[in-house]
């Protein structure tokens, strides 16, 4: 995790405070519902929640204590003991540290998407509010990078909200998938404690049992969690990359904002860069890297191994934390774009007409021209117009075989921009309802 692209509230679910704090509470939770069965005292229950609820756990005093048992939760434990007093032996009753690992990390990627759903649903408001603005604001669609037919901006943004809707979807499935809880003790046969206290501890968690955990919970849970991080990231950087291409000199129909002060270049004092784009496409590629490694910790040896736990160090925190930067950095952009309508209109004129080319096309054929010749005839006068000959209606209407299928009067009413955009309500419908 770097600072530069990290936000506290998401830094905060990662802290070793945090970390400690769900331990203690899965470990309290536990000592409860043992205590409850009458597997230990009540009144050490209660100890170990009146004394660990109010204290603050050392990081420095656990890694010294790691340092020597080589072993992180027995770390814990061991300082846990240090706060509880003689009470703490009834703490772990039965348990095994996966119990503890797996289900805090579950608790820890529910917080994260919960984060990361709230960052969408401002990404789609922002969105949603720059479509309706541009609802009707012509501009070229393009294929290939090349003019295509003309569409609006606000149709643009309407497909990426539609998008940034399913990955809110994605989200709550994940985020669903995640919620599990394993207190199953060795291997997950539950020998040494009972499936109770497991129900217990995942109520007060607001997590769910895991059906078989065999000692941890299966990590293809995770490896859809961060396959759906991944998805999300693609979105932000296809939503970039449109950007990008957009603030191109040559095309300059939107950018994004440029703050006074701000500077674009150390060399040249004209420069304009799309620099949060191009950062968005970083971060994006960032993100989508940790999803391999999710993918390859599910095969793990026989009920368990910790290949994975080094994984998950580095992808929990900084697959979360860098997702949350970057759409928090998208709804910015996207609030905050600069849109050039009058160069929109300047760029779909700048073809001489190329764009109607479909609707004279299928003028011919419903004339009765065969496609084939149809194709042949607008071809040639469009490849004309491509090469600065003149107007595309210009030399239909100059060609005496295109204009004994279809007269230059029903010729000009071809050219007529609104045509394209008839459905626009339509489409604006189907996304925002």
């Amino acid at each position: 995790m770097i600072p530069r692209y990290a936000r506290p509230d998401m830094v905060a679910i990662w802290s070793p405070e945090t970390k400690f704090r769900i331990w203690f509470e899965i470990e309290a939770h536990a000592a409860d519902a043992l205590a409850d069965l009458g597997v230990i005292p009540k009144e050490a229950a209660e100890k170990v929640w009146a004394m660990g609820s109010r204290a603050e756990f050392s990081v420095a005093r656990i890694d010294e204590i790691e340092r020597e048992v080589k072993h992180d939760v027995i770390a814990f434990l061991t300082h846990l003991s240090e706060i509880v007093g003689p009470e703490a032996r009834f703490v772990h009753q039965g348990m095994t540290s996966s119990d503890v690992l797996d289900t805090c990390l579950s608790v820890q990627l529910q917080r994260a998407a919960d984060i990361l759903i709230r960052d969408v649903d401002q990404l789609l408001a922002g969105l949603k509010k720059r479509a309706f603005e541009y609802r009707n604001t012509p501009t070229i669609g393009r294929s290939h990078g090349i003019h295509a037919e003309p569409t609006t901006f606000g149709v643009k943004l309407a497909g990426f909200y539609a998008e940034f809707a399913r990955a809110r979807t994605r989200l709550l499935a994940a985020r669903e998938e995640i919620s599990v809880c394993a207190i199953s003790g060795a291997v997950g046969t539950f020998a040494n404690i009972d499936p109770r206290v497991e129900s217990h501890v995942a109520a007060k968690l607001g997590l769910t049992s895991e059906p078989v955990s065999s000692q941890v919970i299966p990590r293809d849970r995770h490896a859809a969690f961060f396959a759906t991080l991944g998805v999300v990231a693609a979105s932000i950087e296809r939503l970039a990359t449109e950007i990008r291409h957009l603030q191109r000199t040559e095309v300059l129909e939107a950018e994004e904002y440029f703050s006074e002060g701000q500077k674009g270049s150390s060399a040249m004092p004209h420069k304009r860069n799309p620099v949060l784009t191009e950062n968005l496409t970083g971060l994006a590629r960032m993100v989508r890297a940790f999803v391999t490694p999710a993918l390859e910790d599910v095969a793990l040896w026989h009920e368990r191994d910790i290949s994975h736990s080094s994984v998950e160090r580095y992808i929990g925190p900084d697959a979360t934390i860098t997702l949350d930067f970057a759409l928090a950095r998208a709804t910015s952009v996207v609030e905050k774009l600069i849109v050039y309508p009058a160069r929109m209109q300047e760029n779909l004129d700048r073809t001489h007409g190329l764009v109607h080319s479909q609707r004279v096309l299928l003028a011919l054929t419903q004339a009765g021209v065969s496609r084939e010749d149809s194709y042949r005839l607008v071809q040639r006068n469009a490849m004309a117009a491509w090469n600065g000959k003149g107007a595309l209606l210009d030399l239909l209407k100059a060609d005496g075989e295109v204009t004994r299928a279809v007269p230059a009067a029903e010729l000009e009413k071809l050219f007529d921009l609104s045509y394209h955009l008839k459905h626009v309500d339509t489409i604006f419908k189907r996304v925002f309802g």
